[in-house]
């Protein structure tokens, strides 16, 4: 239990199933990514030798029925993205571009063959998938997409790039959209050995460093009409995948906060300035205060969400009131506690500024905030300003 656990009794909110996960969860992220973390964050690396441990332990996929995968509720899963996040938002990104974008859509959209033959493996952690929707020229637009796919006899063609495409130079299958010569958009599963198919890594960031993003190069890629997804059809098809990762998000920045709260709440303690501890003073205490309310009304909010999920009554608004609010609110209190740290606040003794660098990232994927603006907008306009 942290100290902030114990002011808002986050087990009472959960079953005890669901806690088991977290707790199942938390010893894995502070065991085996947190003493490896800051030394790859800093050589740029994703600690892809964790991803079968990953799947051994249930995480892949694990609200999904049948194919060996856990079957837990959402509650659980955004337990287990929270977690996970609070040791390092790229860890949980890859934790959700395997497990809710690349594992579902093929769920979600795919025959019973390419479950079948790709949902075990993925869950297990033996095989990598990645989600290939966003294009340079496209960003928050998906309409504008330039991949393309081409009828020829019994095989699909596909030309095209993607990028900001997390794992793909490491999967063994993409989920790839493409638009076909109708110009109805459509989702490939593509083994990656397949001819044409390359993936490079992009490697100048300044965020999300532990963490694996790329760009794809779909040169006549060649695939057997099998390869299309058969209930792929239309962009409202991808969004379902998105609207998946967003609600993983909207737990996982509530651990990022955490993490930070927990590590500026002991250094207030133990650092003394005019004469006693930092925790003593009144400014100090009320810059806490808010970044606690604002991390309760998070959770609050997270797990509300996970409810209406749990329930299948969570729609497309709600979920962008939780990655706007959430990833908005979460960049607020690590930045306060990256202030109340003073100038170690910027070094790697502390994991607040690795924090708001990778939430830097997490603010721009799955929508922006003037996106997720734009989708609250529409639900309560009827009008579509984007």
């Amino acid at each position: 239990m942290t100290k902030l656990d114990d002011i808002f009794d986050v087990a009472s909110l959960v079953t005890s199933e669901e806690r088991e996960w977290q707790l199942k969860a938390r010893e894995f992220a502070q065991t085996k990514i947190a003493p490896i973390i800051d030394r790859d964050f800093e050589q740029r690396r994703l600690p892809a030798e964790l991803v079968p441990e990953v799947g051994a332990a249930g995480f892949f996929g694990m609200y999904m029925q049948g194919y060996g995968l856990a079957g837990a509720t959402s509650v659980a899963y955004g337990l287990v993205a929270m977690e996970f996040e609070a040791v390092d938002s790229g860890f949980r990104t890859m934790l959700s571009v395997q497990g809710s974008l690349a594992m579902g859509a093929i769920y979600k959209f795919g025959s019973a063959e390419q479950k079948n033959e790709w949902l075990p493996a993925m869950g297990r952690g033996e095989k990598i998938g990645c989600f290939g929707l966003t294009e340079s020229q496209g960003g928050s637009d998906p309409a504008t997409m330039i991949t393309k796919a081409r009828r020829d006899g019994d095989e699909w063609v596909l030309n095209g790039k993607k990028r900001w495409i997390g794992l793909g130079t490491i999967a063994q299958v993409a989920v790839i959209w493409a638009q076909d010569e109708e110009g109805v958009v459509r989702g490939f599963v593509v083994p990656t050995d397949t001819a044409g198919y390359q993936a490079v890594a992009i490697e100048n960031k300044l965020s999300m460093r532990a963490s694996l993003q790329t760009e794809i190069i779909l040169t006549d890629v060649r695939l057997p009409a099998s390869a299309a997804m058969p209930k792929a059809e239309g962009l409202g098809a991808a969004f379902k995948c998105l609207s998946e990762a967003r609600y993983g998000i909207s737990w996982g920045v509530m651990g990022a906060a955490r993490n930070s709260l927990e590590v500026t709440l002991e250094r207030v303690q133990n650092r003394s300035t005019f004469g006693s501890p930092l925790a003593a003073k009144q400014l100090v205490q009320s810059k806490l205060a808010n970044c606690v309310l604002e991390y309760e009304k998070g959770l609050l909010l997270a797990h509300y969400l996970g409810s209406l999920k749990d329930a299948g009554k969570l729609d497309y608004a709600q979920i962008s009131i939780g990655k706007l609010n959430n990833v908005r609110e979460a960049i607020k209190i690590v930045s306060t506690c990256r202030e109340l740290l003073g100038g170690d606040g910027i070094t790697s003794d502390f994991p607040v500024m690795r924090h708001m660098a990778n939430l830097e990232s997490v603010r721009t994927y799955e929508g922006t905030d003037d996106m997720h603006a734009l989708i609250i907008g529409r639900s309560l306009t009827g009008h579509a300003a984007f």
